[in-house]
């Protein structure tokens, strides 16, 4: 399967078991795997033939200012959910990732993968 990737994705939003951690945005950090047959860009060289990766980000970043979680757990399972279903992929692996969370650890986080249902 091919795979578009998006590493180090920044984004702002509310995230977090206590209540005071939702209060303000905090910056989370992606990576994102995103299966699709490419083989007809590859012949085509045009943008209608792939996932446009700018979009991609730009629909993530709308929807995590709208949406707020308590769990990375739920934030990864909706991003995933928003490309396949949005976006037609075929499978989404998402890393997310919460730095400097807790004093002495670089981050925290997790990784999810999803696949179309077909």
């Amino acid at each position: 399967m091919d795979m578009i990737f998006l590493s180090e994705v920044k984004v702002q939003t509310k995230l977090g078991v206590p209540e005071w951690e939702r209060m303000t945005p905090q910056t989370i950090i992606l990576d994102i795997e995103i299966g699709y047959d490419l083989s007809k860009a590859c012949n085509s060289d045009a943008i209608t033939d792939t996932i446009d990766y700018g979009l991609v980000v730009s629909r993530i970043r709308d929807t995590l200012a709208e949406h707020h979680f308590s769990l990375v757990e739920a934030l990864a399972d909706h991003v995933c959910q928003l490309i396949l279903k949005e976006f037609h992929a075929l499978r989404v692996k998402v890393k997310v990732a919460k730095p400097m969370i807790l004093p002495g650890l670089k981050a925290l986080g997790v990784i999810i993968e999803r696949h179309k249902i077909s």
